[in-house]
């Protein structure tokens, strides 16, 4: 019987810090299993080799710039399946901060008189451009998430996103609730799937797995007004990551 061969699978980065991508790196000995079932063709952070061909593209970063366009287009050409990997890929990221200004003033910014020298577009997700077939959600990405996604991948099935908000996870988790110190947290309306990671470990959740679907938007107010708190200062604080989606989340609050 012929042996079948391994899936090829290559990284690619765009708009990020590429932080997502390490997190394969420190999977340490999962990832060392993860090279027996697939091929890894290319990949920068650990590796000098780039191969061409490949049947599954990882992509980190947002789409920010006309030549982001027709690169991540040519890279859905070429790969028959294609995840969003972190964040600023799914959701825009920290990146999408510039959407909330014109171009030309975020660039002016940034670039001071080397603004007119720079090609710049609003802040996008891969999903604005072209068909993801996978989504590995947060920043940087929950390591037993990209191991269920890896799996789904392999044996050719869909991966659901969670469609709760995380603080059901933190109640599974037995945490206590951030606002119950003094913290504004975006558990309430951002979608689950990361075990309530951050919470569990002190801090408080960012948002940036992006929004649940259809957020219980009042339930969500009336624990504002419980806590003497009001919507722009969730908004300031979901646009962290959100920022790329701002007119979205502004008429869930507003």
């Amino acid at each position: 019987m012929k042996k079948q061969s391994k899936p090829k699978v290559a990284f690619f980065d765009f708009t990020d810090c590429e932080g997502c991508q390490l997190q394969f790196a420190n999977m340490g000995n999962t990832f060392l299993e993860l090279t027996e079932l697939v091929d890894i063709v290319s990949f920068r952070e650990v590796m000098s080799e780039s191969g061409q061909d490949y049947d599954v593209a990882i992509v980190e970063g947002s789409i920010t710039t006309d030549n982001d366009v027709a690169r991540i287009k040519k890279i859905r050409e070429k790969a028959k399946i294609l995840v969003a990997f972190g964040s600023c890929a799914t959701i825009g990221g920290v990146n999408g901060i510039k959407n909330r200004s014109s171009l030309e003033l975020a660039k002016q910014r940034v670039y001071g008189d080397k603004a007119g020298l720079i090609n710049t577009i609003k802040t996008m997700p891969l999903d604005a451009v072209v068909k993801v077939d996978y989504y590995i959600l947060n920043c940087p990405p929950y390591i037993p998430e990209i191991i269920a996604v890896l799996k789904a991948i392999l044996l050719g099935k869909p991966y659901p996103l969670p469609n709760y908000p995380v603080c059901v996870e933190c109640k599974m988790n037995e945490n206590v609730c951030r606002y119950e110190k003094d913290q504004e947290c975006m558990g309430p309306v951002t979608r689950a799937g990361c075990n309530s990671w951050c919470v569990n470990n002190g801090n408080r959740c960012y948002g940036c797995r992006g929004l649940v679907d259809k957020p219980a938007s009042d339930a969500a107010k009336d624990i504002l007004q419980k806590y003497g708190l009001k919507v722009e200062d969730i908004l300031n604080s979901f646009t962290l990551y959100n920022d790329s989606m701002g007119e979205k989340y502004d008429q869930e609050f507003k």
